[in-house]
């Protein structure tokens, strides 16, 4: 019979709170929303999570408390945004494992075109994702910028794509250069880290790319087609 536990690992305790933060219906719909990467008012996050604003401060103060989200006030208002981008990852990571049979289907079109315009582009936090991320990470890896083998990583040419496109890559930054995001609608991995940081932050400073709406969906531009076909040789049928 084996003998009775007498310690148990510290993380346990930790790894509850942690949990126990995300399990939450409201909660969870802030995380989800605060993956654009941008910070939003307490006001925004209550009216997309259809709470009133005093239940939702009372959120927001746990998530803030744990860890998850950061806040600063400008005047009245109080601003929100995900910690860093672990938290992002963690995020999204947890929302991939979710069964596409088990995602709630659209109640009217609006949803539904949402729903559409998510799954075609949209960020990641700091990267891009849907369709949009996978075709721009396949175009990497075909053209032998990107090696997917063992964990995702730039070569020496795709170093030197990053460069003749204009595209700096910050090389003193803790985070990975190039790392997998398993993407929950493709269900598979997208390019994040520093690279896919850059490479949106690019995207949308070029204009290649615009947000569409409140929420996360983005779409591409005319000249974001042009651009993407030039130096990816993706086609404009690939990102609609």
């Amino acid at each position: 019979m084996l003998g009775r536990m007498t310690t148990r690992d510290p993380q346990v305790p930790q790894l509850a709170r942690l949990a126990g933060l995300i399990a939450d219906e409201t909660r969870a719909a802030c995380l989800l929303a605060l993956l654009d990467g941008r910070a939003w008012t307490a006001g925004e996050l209550a009216r997309h999570a259809g709470v009133a604003a005093s239940t939702l401060s009372e959120h927001l103060g746990k998530l803030v408390a744990g860890g998850l989200l950061t806040e600063e006030r400008q005047g009245r208002h109080r601003y929100v945004r995900l910690a860093d981008a672990r938290v992002a990852q963690l995020v999204e990571d947890l929302a991939a494992q979710v069964a596409p049979d088990a995602v709630v289907r659209p109640r009217n079109l609006r949803e539904s075109s949402a729903g559409s315009a998510m799954a075609r582009g949209r960020t990641c936090y700091d990267h891009l994702a849907g369709r949009l991320g996978i075709a721009v990470t396949d175009a990497l890896t075909v053209r032998g910028l990107l090696v997917q083998d063992t964990g995702f990583a730039l070569t020496d040419a795709g170093l030197g794509w990053f460069d003749s496109a204009g595209i700096a890559l910050d090389r003193s930054s803790r985070r990975p250069l190039a790392r997998a995001c398993l993407d929950w609608t493709e269900r598979r991995p997208h390019l994040a880290g520093v690279a896919g940081a850059a490479l949106c932050r690019h995207a949308f400073g070029e204009g290649w790319c615009v947000r569409i709406g409140s929420e996360r969906a983005v779409k591409v531009t005319p000249s974001g087609e042009r651009a993407l076909r030039e130096l990816l040789g993706i086609e404009g049928g690939a990102l609609r």
